[in-house]
Formats: C-alpha cells, structure tokens, sequence
C-alpha cells in the first residue's frame, strides 16, 4: 500500500444544492442541470472517497483494513476510524434549523431507539449513530446563516419591533429563552398560520419587488415563506429567523458550532468539516421529521455571542476549534511547504496547481481534485505555477 493516493469524492444530490458551483469546481458536466449540493471527501460508510488508484476501493475499506498504517497509533486507538468528514457545500436555498446532540447524549438515544427496534432508516430515527457533529465551516465567497439565539437586548428589541410578534414579549420576559421557544414549537399550527399570515402578507410583496436586504431577518422569512410554505400553512421555523444570530460571513471568515447551538444555513458556499455523523435534531424549514420534545432536551437556551474566524492572511491559517476530531487549515501557498503527518490527512485543491510529494511518490492535484497522506509521512507540498490555494483538514495532536 502507497502512502498517497487521489481521491474522488461522492457527490449529494440533495435539492437544496446549486446546480454550476461543484460542477464547475471539479470539472465534471450537469447538463441535466441536477442539484449538486454537498461534495463529500472522507470515509463515511454510507458515502466513502474512492481511491484514484485503478483497483476501485473505498477510503472507509482501505482504513479498516490496516487502521495502525493509515490512521496512525494515537487516532485509531481513540477514534477506531477516520474521525472527521470534509465537504464542500452550494448552498442554493435554505437548510433547515437543526441543532446536534453531545455525544453522551448521542450513544443514549441511539441506544434507546435500538432497544425499541427503531430502524436506523426509518424516517423518524432521531440517532443515527452513537457519535456527536461538531461542525466547522470556512466561508468561500459571501455566506448567510442563523446562528444561535440573539442577545437578550436584540431579541427584546426584534419582539418590539415587529408587530406580529410583540405577542410574545410577556413570554421571553417571564420565561426566557426557553420558554419563547417551547412556545412557538407547541403552538396548535392553527395559531401558527393565524400568527404568521399578516406578517407574511406584509413582507412577501417587498420581497417579491426586490425591496428587502438579506441584512434584514424580513428577507429570509419572506423566502422561507416562498420556498417551504406550499401547502396553505405557514412553517413555524419562520419564528426562528427572528429569534437567532443573523450572520454574513465574507470569504475566508469561518464560524464553529457545538452540540447545542441551533442553527442554519441560507445561502453561500462554503467548506464544512466535522465528527463523522448523521445525527441532526431539526426544529423548522423542512418537511423532513421534526421531534419537539427530542429537540428541546437538546437546544442550549442562551444568548450565543457568534466567534467568527476573521481571514487570516499568513500562508497557513489555521481554523482553532475545541474539536479533537479535526483541524482545518487553509494553506496559501507560493512555492512550496513541508508537512508531518500524524494521521491520515486530506487535501484539497480549491485554486491552481500542487504537487504532493512523499519520499517515493510524486501526486499531481489540480483545482477541484482531492488526495489522502497517511499516517507518519514527512511530505513536500510545492505549486505548479506562481501561486495555489488548498485546503487541508487531519485529527489534532493533543485534544480531547
């Protein structure tokens, strides 16, 4: 087995997704103008990288089948596995609002709905793993996402703000956030439609005119209304718009979110890494399985102060997280840098031209394409051409 190997990544075709972005980032067609919404770039066993290697093996088979050599001693004896995923997301329309469990929290509810002979397919399983997903995103170009709940100042402020909604001001001032927010999730869809339709009939028009700002939480509600609300009956997501962190993150800048913090992404393209699992909690702006009890053991009902990354502009930036699965760095490069790698190491070309080079392997990657470096390798990063930018994500040394 080489230390090295291109690796091709598993497109998802959820209908969220854009159609020319991935497209056009990894070379291939779309001429049936297909959604091509997240690129993934990892060993997940229901959507593993394959090996570029003629022998069509999957990166979950090749790591199971020698752990020690590709993960290194410290990683397999840890986490067993790759522990993170790479993506790249198009995020064309909204996401819904979810929230991810702790992983204690994770191994007992999967262990519960086991024991309750819940399949893991079945299209209300809470836990599809025993694994929580911290996630961390590193913003493309101009990025749009809700992110935790607003400061107690500006969420009193929005209620006041915004008539239809000032009904709720006794309930945060007597009950907090916790109590805003079992309000509007148990609420008969009846009230909800009844709350909902005079906002709706007052934004909708200045949306549809172009009189909006994305800046405005107006925008993104009036666009929840036009992209989920098709039935007659208004998502109680829109409650949410309202109530969390709206965020506009420029290319470079990047933001973390733990177990907990709900939030959403609207709009943008972005990187996204995280812990290898499945396990959402949704609470809105979606028609999959929504679980409101599940959901409120879960949610952290506190104002968030949002931790945006700012853009580095050294030639290695790294993204700090708490996170003992991942690290993500971007790499700047013009000429060449050498590497240790302690584990097994992802790389993504995401502008111009590298070649990796080991002691016995030299592997060209062009933009768009992707390769792995396993464990213990001293490697030579170097651009063909002036300059390349590329995005590299492994398993910190020293984090629990």
């Amino acid at each position: 087995m080489d230390s090295i190997y291109k690796l091709r990544g598993v497109v998802q075709p959820y209908s969220w997704g854009g159609t020319a972005f991935i497209p056009n980032l990894i070379d291939t067609e779309n001429a049936e103008q297909k959604p091509f919404a997240e690129y993934w770039i990892g060993a997940h066993p229901n959507a593993p990288a394959q090996l570029v290697n003629g022998e069509e093996q999957s990166l979950f088979e090749v790591i199971q089948k020698a752990p020690q050599e590709t993960l290194g001693g410290r990683v397999q004896a840890e986490f067993g596995t790759l522990p993170y995923l790479f993506k790249i997301l198009d995020v064309r329309q909204m996401l819904s609002i979810q929230v991810h469990p702790s992983i204690e929290s994770a191994i007992k509810g999967y262990d519960e709905e086991e024991a309750k002979g819940i399949s893991v397919k079945a299209p209300n399983r809470n836990y599809k793993d025993r694994n929580h997903k911290p996630e961390l995103m590193a913003a493309l170009g101009d990025f749009w996402l809700l992110h935790g709940f607003k400061s107690s100042e500006d969420l009193q402020r929005i209620l006041q703000t915004v008539p239809e909604l000032q009904f709720l001001l006794p309930e945060f001032s007597q009950n907090g956030y916790k109590g805003l927010y079992e309000k509007v999730m148990t609420l008969p869809q009846q009230e909800v439609d009844g709350v909902l339709l005079p906002l709706v009939e007052r934004i909708l028009p200045l949306y549809k005119d172009g009189l909006l700002e994305k800046s405005s939480e107006h925008f993104w509600a009036a666009r929840a209304v036009e992209t989920f609300c098709t039935n007659g009956h208004y998502d109680r997501g829109i409650f949410s718009i309202y109530f969390f962190n709206l965020l506009h993150l420029k290319e470079g800048e990047g933001i973390y979110q733990p177990a907990g913090l709900p939030h959403a992404y609207l709009e943008g393209q972005n990187v996204e890494v995280m812990a290898n699992s499945d396990n959402v909690l949704r609470a809105g702006l979606t028609e999959k399985y929504i679980d409101v009890p599940e959901l409120m053991k879960h949610v952290k009902f506190e104002a968030t102060v949002p931790a945006i990354i700012p853009a580095g502009t050294e030639a290695v930036q790294v993204y700090e997280t708490p996170a003992a699965e991942f690290e993500l760095r971007k790499l700047s490069l013009a000429g060449s840098a050498t590497l240790q790698t302690e584990s097994a190491t992802i790389f993504f070309v995401y502008e111009g031209t590298i070649d990796i080079k080991t002691s016995n392997v030299l592997l060209p990657l062009k933009r768009g394409e992707a390769a792995v470096v396993f464990a213990n390798q001293s490697i030579a990063v170097e651009t063909v051409g002036r300059t390349a930018t590329v995005y590299l994500v492994t398993t910190p040394v020293g984090k629990k």
